[in-house]
Formats: structure tokens, sequence, C-alpha cells
């Protein structure tokens, strides 16, 4: 991966992180300003249900930002880009795709394979 490409793939995830902390933001502001205002049950019942579901997204998002940060952490260290199994570069558009990609379509298949098998057991 030429040096282009790193700072690509660098400005990609940075901003990728900074919309998810911007969505994030957005709700906690949203959530205070609602503070469930509905007088009756049925609405406050649909509201609670709605920030539940909407907070659920939020608690995945947060995930992911520990995965964006391992692969600015790959990128600097001159790992990012390469199969944790194997070693061997990860396609180009597998990383434009999925930019948290630590594996090679290849590798992940096998491993999702193996991983439905034993959860079969």
């Amino acid at each position: 991966m030429c040096g282009r490409h790193r700072a690509y793939f660098l400005r990609k995830l940075k901003d990728w992180k900074d919309a998810i902390i911007e969505e994030s933001r957005q709700t906690m502001a949203q959530l205070q300003i609602d503070s469930l205002r509905e007088p009756d049950l049925a609405d406050r019942a649909s509201s609670e249900t709605d920030w539940g579901i909407e907070l659920r997204t939020r608690d995945r998002q947060r995930k992911l930002i520990a995965k964006i940060d391992s692969a600015i952490r790959r990128l600097y260290d001159g790992e990012y880009g390469y199969c944790e199994v194997t070693g061997e570069p990860i396609s180009l558009g597998r990383l434009e795709a999925r930019p948290i990609a630590t594996m090679t379509l290849e590798a992940q298949e096998r491993h999702e394979r193996i991983e439905r098998v034993s959860r079969d057991d």
C-alpha cells in the first residue's frame, strides 16, 4: 500500500469516526430536549421503544469506534491492509467496502465457516 492509499484510508476512517460521534451528540441532545413529554401512556411507551432502539444503535456504533481506532493504530504501525491471519495484503476493494477489515475475504469466509460449524455443535 502506497502513501496515497494510507492517507486516503486515514482520512476515510477519521471522517467515519467523526460522523458517528456527531450522530451520537445529536441523539443525546435530542434525548434531553424530548425527555418524554407525552402525557398519553401509549405515546410515551412508543417513544421509549424508539429511544431504546436508538440507544442500542449508538452502543453498536460505540463498539465500531473502537474498531476504527484500532484500524487507525494499524495504519500508523504499518500493519493496516494486511491480514492478521495469513499476513497477505487485503485487497483495496475490500478495504474500500470495509475499512476496518482485519482479514482477507478468503480468511474471513474460512473464519465464518468454522464459527458456524462450532455454533451448530
